[in-house]
This record gives C-alpha cells, sequence and structure tokens, in this order.
C-alpha cells in the first residue's frame, strides 16, 4: 500500500500538488467562515430527565428556563431616602423598559422588580439595581442571533436607565465571539514561533515551510468537513481550537518525521525519487501508524451522548486522519518536485562536533537510569502520585458566563448579580407535570398548593412561583387570585389545560456543588403528580450523570485499541501493559495539577482567570483522550528504535540506550512544538479553553521528557526481556497477522553523495527492506535509479 502511495507521490506529483492547491481553496472558500455556522450550544444529554423537561416547557407552556437577564442601574437620586429604583420616575422607566422587552416577538415570560414589585427579590440590597427577566425564544444559535438583534431596541427603551445584558443567551454569545478572536491571536502567535523552530530545527528556509504548509491545508479541510457535518449534525463552535491546536500540531510532527528521513536519505546519496519512497515506507508507515491511534483515542468521544464532546470527536478524527493522509501522500509529492532544492535558503550555524552515539545526552540520561532503575522509578512515580492527588478532589460543573474573563460585560453584570442580590432568578429550577387534570378545579389548585409550600421550605430556595400563587419558607405570600390581578406575568405562564409546572428559585449559585444538591432536594419531595425538573442545576446533575455512565465505556475503547495496536506493532503483551500504565500516571499528574490551578485557582493571577471552584465537566474527558493519543506518537518512535536494536543483536542497556538516544533530538523537537501550539491556545480569554491549552502543553511535556527520560528505561531494564514476551497462541497471531513497523530497505550505497551539512535530526538509519516497484519516470534508454545495482533486490 505505501509503495504504492509513494508511486503516486513520485509519478502524479504535479497532479498531487495540483489537487492539494484545489483542495487548499475549496476548503478555504466554502469552510472559512464555519465559525458562524457552528454550534455553541450542546452541553445536554437529549435523553435526560432536564432535556425532557425542556421540551414539555416548550410544547406545553411555550416557556423554559430565564436566558435573558437586564441588569438596570437607577441614577443617583440626591436627597431621597427611598432606594434609587423606587424612584417613582425610575419605576414608570423600569415598567415601560418591562413592556417593551415584552413586546419584543422573540421574547417572552418577562418579569420584572417593577412588574412584580416586593414580592420577589429582583431588587439589589442597597436598591441601586433591579432586574428584568425573560425568555428569548429557539434554539441556542437562534438566541444568540436574536439577543444581539434586540439590544438596540433595549439600549432605546431604557430611557435614563443604564442597561446591562446578560444571562445564557448574551453569556455564550460573547464567548463565541472572543473564542473566534482568541483563535486567531492563537494562530498570530504559534505559527512565527514555530516558523522559527523549524528553521533552527531543520536550519533551511525550505525545508521548515513544508511542515506549515501541511499544516494549513490540514486545518483549512477540517473546516470544510466540520461545516459539511454541521448540515446533517450539531457541531460545537468549541471544537474550531481542537481543530486548530491538533492540525497544527500534529502536521508539525508527523512532516517533522517525513522531511527529516528525506533529506537523510538524500544525504546516504540516493536519488530523489529513490528517498521518496524510502521515506514514505519508513516514515510514512509510522505517521500512518500514529495517526491511526489519534483517531482511535478520539473515537471513544463518540460514545458520549452530548454533542459537545461529539464534536470533538469529528474534529479531532478528521484531524489526525488529514494530517496523516497529507503527510504521506501531499508532502511526498512536494519532496519529489523539490528534490535536492529542499535544502535550498539554508541557515549557516555552526554546527557542533560530531560525537559517538555513547556520549550523546540522552544516551547517557538512559543509562544512568538504568543503573538505578528501582530508586529513580520509585522517585519519580511517587512525584507523580502526589502530583495528581488533587484530582481526587475535582468538581466539576458547567460552563456559564464565568467563562469569560472579568472585563466582558455580561461576566461582569452576572458578577453583580451575584454579589448584591438574594435570589439567582436566571438560575430557577422549573419542574413540569403532564395529565393532572382541571388546572382549574378546586382539588388540583390544592395538590399544587401543598406541593409549592413544601419545595419553598427546602434549603436554598428563596422562592417558589407557581398558579396558586407565590411561596417563601412554606407560606404563601401572595394567592393565586391576587398574584393574577396585581402581577398577571407570574401566574399567567404556568396556566395549561392539563398540565403545570413550578418555578424555585434558588438563593445561590446553581452551577455550583451546592446548586446540585439543591436539586436533589428538589427531585425528592414528594409530588402528587409524575414530574420532571430542568433548570442550570438540573442540567448539571444530569449532564455529570451522561459523563460518568458512559466514561468506563469510553475508557476501554481507548485502552482496548492502543493494547491491540501496540500488540500487532510489537509482538507483545509487555509494552502495551507498560505504556497505558505510563500514561494514566502522567495524564493523573497533569489533571492533578489542572485541578490545583484551575479549581484551587493557584496560579490565577499569573495565567489570568478567575477560579470558579469547578472544571468544565467535558474538560478532563476531552484532554484526557487527546493528550492519550498523541502520547502513543513518542511511545511508539521510541519503543520501535528500541525493539529494532534488540532484534539486530544488542543486549537490553544497549537497545533501550541507543533507542533513546537515536530518538531524541526529534522526539524533543516534535514536543517542544506541539507544545508551542498548545500554549498558545492558552492565551485565551475563555477558561475552559485557556485549560485545555495549558493541560495538554503539560501533558505533551510531561510525556516526552519525565515518562521518556526516566519510566520508560528504568522499566524496560527492569522487566529485560520479558518485555518482548507474548503467550505462544499470541505469538503465532502476531507472526501472521502483525504490523511491521520496520520494513526493510538497502543499506546505504558506496557512492554516498556528500551529507547535507545541515541536516540535524536522525530518525533512524536506513535498514533493508521489500523492494518498490514503480513505473519509471525517466527519458527512454536511461536506467531508472531504483534499477541499477545498489538499488534494492527484487
Amino acid at each position: 500500500m505505501l509503495a504504492r502511495i509513494a508511486d503516486v507521490a513520485v509519478h502524479r506529483r504535479r497532479l498531487v500538488l495540483a489537487g492539494a492547491v484545489l483542495l487548499f481553496l475549496v476548503a478555504g472558500g466554502l469552510g472559512g467562515d464555519v465559525a458562524q455556522r457552528l454550534s455553541t450550544g450542546g452541553f445536554e444529554d437529549p435523553s435526560s430527565e432536564s432535556y425532557r423537561a425542556d421540551q414539555l416547557l416548550l410544547d406545553r407552556f411555550d416557556a423554559g428556563v430565564p436566558n435573558l437577564v437586564l441588569l438596570v442601574t437607577a441614577p443617583e437620586q440626591p436627597g431621597s431616602g427611598a432606594p434609587a429604583v423606587d424612584a417613582p420616575d425610575v419605576a414608570a422607566q423600569g415598567l415601560a423598559l418591562t413592556e417593551a422587552v415584552a413586546d419584543l416577538p422573540v421574547v417572552t415570560d418577562v418579569v420584572s422588580y417593577w412588574s412584580i414589585g416586593s414580592q420577589a427579590p429582583l431588587r439589589s440590597e442597597d436598591g441601586t439595581h433591579a432586574l428584568v427577566v425573560g425568555r428569548i425564544l429557539g434554539s441556542t444559535d437562534q438566541m444568540q442571533e436574536r439577543v444581539a438583534d434586540i439590544r438596540p431596541q433595549i439600549e432605546a427603551a431604557a430611557g435614563d436607565l443604564d442597561v446591562e445584558i446578560t444571562g445564557f443567551a448574551e453569556g455564550f454569545r460573547q464567548a463565541a465571539t472572543q473564542i473566534e478572536h482568541d483563535l486567531l491571536r492563537a494562530e498570530l502567535i504559534a505559527i512565527p514561533i514555530t516558523l522559527v523552530l523549524l528553521l533552527f530545527v531543520f536550519r533551511g528556509v525550505i525545508a521548515a515551510a513544508l511542515p506549515l504548509a501541511v499544516g494549513a491545508l490540514t486545518v483549512v479541510s477540517t473546516f470544510l468537513v466540520l461545516r459539511l457535518l454541521n448540515e446533517v449534525t450539531e457541531v460545537s463552535v468549541f471544537a474550531l481550537n481542537l481543530t486548530t491546536a491538533m492540525g497544527l500540531g500534529l502536521s508539525i510532527d508527523y512532516a517533522l518525521f517525513v522531511v527529516n528521513r528525506f533529506r537523510e536519505e538524500l544525504g546516504h546519496g540516493h536519488e530523489p525519487w529513490t528517498a521518496v519512497v524510502r521515506t514514505v515506507r519508513t516514515a510514512g508507515r509510522t505517521v500512518a501508524f500514529s495517526a491511526g491511534t489519534v483517531a482511535a483515542s478520539l473515537l471513544a468521544l463518540l460514545v458520549f451522548p452530548v454533542a459537545f464532546l461529539k464534536s470533538f470527536a469529528y474534529a479531532g478524527v478528521a484531524v489526525a486522519t488529514l494530517a496523516g493522509l497529507f503527510s504521506v501522500v501531499v508532502l511526498p509529492a512536494m519532496l519529489a518536485a523539490l528534490g535536492p532544492r529542499v535544502n535550498a535558503l539554508p541557515l549557516r550555524l555552526r554546527r557542533r562536533p560530531e560525537r559517538p552515539e555513547e556520549e550523546g545526552f540522552w544516551y547517557r540520561i538512559a543509562s544512568r537510569v538504568m543503573a538505578r532503575p528501582v530508586g529513580i522509578a520509585t522517585a519519580v512515580v511517587a512525584v507523580l502520585v502526589v502530583a495528581g492527588l488533587p484530582f481526587l478532589g475535582i468538581e466539576l460543573g458547567l460552563p456559564d458566563d464565568r467563562v469569560l474573563p472579568k472585563s466582558a460585560p455580561a461576566r461582569a453584570a452576572a458578577d453583580v448579580i451575584r454579589e448584591e442580590f438574594a435570589s439567582n432568578e436566571a438560575g430557577a429550577s422549573s419542574i413540569v407535570a403532564t395529565d393532572v387534570g382541571d388546572t382549574s378545579s378546586p382539588e388540583v389548585r390544592a395538590a399544587i398548593d401543598a406541593y409549592a409550600r413544601e419545595l419553598s421550605r427546602i434549603e436554598g430556595a428563596e422562592r417558589v412561583d407557581a398558579i396558586t400563587g407565590i411561596y417563601v419558607g412554606g407560606e404563601q405570600v401572595l394567592d393565586g387570585e391576587t398574584a393574577a390581578a396585581v402581577a398577571p406575568e407570574v401566574v399567567e405562564r404556568f396556566q395549561s389545560p392539563d398540565s403545570m409546572y413550578v418555578s424555585v428559585v434558588p438563593d445561590h449559585e446553581p452551577n455550583s456543588p451546592r446548586g446540585e444538591v439543591f436539586v436533589q432536594d428538589v427531585r425528592e419531595v414528594d409530588a402528587p403528580y409524575d414530574v420532571l425538573v430542568t433548570g442550570q442545576a438540573a442540567q448539571l446533575v444530569d449532564s455529570k450523570a451522561a459523563l460518568f455512565d458512559r466514561l468506563p465505556l469510553a475508557l476501554l475503547i481507548v485502552a482496548g485499541i492502543t493494547f491491540v495496536l501496540l500488540f500487532l506493532l510489537f509482538g507483545s503483551i509487555v509494552v502495551p501493559l507498560k505504556a497505558l500504565l505510563l500514561n494514566v500516571l502522567s495524564l493523573s499528574a497533569t489533571f492533578g495539577a489542572m485541578v490545583w490551578i484551575f479549581q484551587d485557582g493557584h496560579g490565577a493571577g499569573l495565567l489570568d482567570f478567575i477560579p470558579t471552584g469547578t472544571v468544565d465537566a467535558s474538560t478532563p474527558i476531552l484532554m484526557f483522550c487527546v493528550a492519550f493519543g498523541l502520547s502513543m506518537d513518542y511511545e511508539v518512535f521510541l519503543l520501535s528504535r528500541i525493539k529494532e536494536e534488540h532484534d539486530a543483536g544488542a543486549d537490553d542497556r544497549r537497545a533501550v540506550a541507543l533507542g533513546l538516544e537515536r530518538t531524541g533530538r526529534i522526539v524533543t523537537a516534535a514536543a517542544v512544538l506541539i507544545a508551542v501550539v498548545f500554549v498558545a491556545f492558552a492565551t485565551s480569554e475563555v477558561t475552559f479553553v485557556k485549560l485545555f491549552g495549558t493541560g495538554l502543553a503539560l501533558a505533551v511535556l510531561m510525556d516526552a521528557f519525565v515518562i521518556r527520560g526516566t519510566l520508560v528505561p528504568a522499566f524496560m531494564r527492569l522487566a529485560g526481556g520479558a518485555n518482548w514476551w507474548a503467550p505462544a497462541p499470541l505469538q503465532r497471531f502476531h507472526e501472521r497477522f502483525g504490523v511491521r513497523e520496520h520494513v526493510e530497505l538497502d543499506t546505504p550505497t558506496p557512492q554516498a553523495a556528500e551529507p547535507t551539512d545541515d541536516l540535524v535530526l536522525v530518525e533512524a538509519p536506513p535498514v533493508p527492506a521489500r523492494p518498490v516497484r514503480s513505473r519509471p519516470l525517466v527519458a527512454a534508454g536511461r536506467t531508472p535509479p531504483w534499477e541499477r545495482e545498489d538499488a534494492p533486490v527484487s
């Protein structure tokens, strides 16, 4: 298969390159505006209780959880002893604003302090602020469009009042806009730094530009894939962060291996076409395997019923597949077209004198570790376990306005509400029941009245609104008839011929551990009918349940696929088990650090964010799948070289030391480059994007340096010859179906060309392989390079 791909890359290089350019233009044209088309929702499980309750509220009452909150600040009232919001002119303007918002065709369920008065705590404690609460109709995406459209009308109706818009709709509109800006900034940061590092690694302008070209093609093509998928299913806009970060990172990693191997083959004196064939069949094989491993790890995200996580699976699988495909098809075509010109425009940097491999940095590190494997492994494992301990105290939450920087208008307004208001109107829990009978009958109203009284007694319940009235602390403070006359907005929304719902307003932040306890208490109250509970706290509880229920299956898929692929590659069951164990240690330490930083707030000033005491529930799962797949890159490159040295006759110690030395520089360069990309995305103003970038950068660097430099050689030394053991039946299976990472190639030609001066990375020396027959691309009568005496023998 790889031989045929190499043949196409050589003989159809113009066609391949023309197709790549055409794909880039089409994908850029069709997928360039993908950020405006993707969803900012998708955090709920469609089968959950809260989601079903939301649908009932919409179908039976044309109602739902409030998503529009106006923070109204009254002008100062000099000499007045009454609260500012109660001044006659302010009250008149506030009521006019309420009516104007209620008249908007896309807004419903509008109430305010001025429409229902002191029966609801919609006034700040100092009386300078008041709230107008409502719900914008439509899907999550429609909400964001509509909240932007109605802003001018709200500002025009405010008069002398200062109005700030917040709530779910406006918060996530600002988050989506911020992420779009952050993506552009991250690219402007990552690409120049990456180019400089590539220039240092390759010491040539042309060679350094190739990985970026592959990265750009991968990212733009994935944008097109996501836009097409969005036509048939919900795709989250937040997946664009993974697309750009992994698209650049993986493409640079893969191109690094391929370009470096091609230059090595040229340095051994091979003709360009032969060098391309040999490159595709060695580095290309490794790249294809790595891309498959990363894609397989991200496939596990599809088991979760949350569109947010599924979107990352779509993006991740597309990115890994396209990065691998372009690196073994388009990039070799570029190399075939360039030939020796890949070394053009060199940077004349002084080279270090050549040293024996036994004196190399990574060889010496491995030797020292293997001299004391038990002590070093014990110390490193202990450090990783201690670093992972904070993860045991993780508190999961859902994204809300607090993912925004404190300076964002929606976040600033919400912070004022949290600090100065006794209740959280936008965090109300709604309880809906169907088939309750005639809601106007005395029996039904008596049952609803008793249920509402009991709900208002729950600790943390500020107020309960129902068709029968308003309740506080187990007492009815306003009966239904009076409420209908004084504040019809409060009770009219609860009326339906045979259904009812009740609203429970909390006095705390719903997206918190306290909010989870509160909604569990609400669900445990004996109800006269079968009820469904929704609201922000209920959505948090249901989302966590959906994630935890599917988590074992996702972990089994990741571990199972990784184990099978590594067994097929190495024919051992010890190596896959070791790889899984080391990955768990590395990721647990990473997650512990993320909890310590982002949940507990250590270093919040340095990273410029405000901790909320929780971590987004989806992010650890996403980080696990991404980091697990990426760590397999370095594991495969290192273990395959160790296995090669072992099979060539080196003893266990020397095989490990040589493997680490010969992959050390290229893996180090790859890890640093992909970490730079993730760090660039950690500059985002949106907290969970910052968490994602910081966590993955730390995971990559920890795996490439700590795990590879200490635990891998220590464990390999302790296992000795057992590293490559498998039961006899599995050995026979591997002999028949196993994947051979290293194909046999011919040895370097005795008439090798002068080595490339600026070659600084070495992936692997050429080793014998199966011959490759290609259709000659030479003039008639000439002997093709691959048919000369120094070519592979058929």
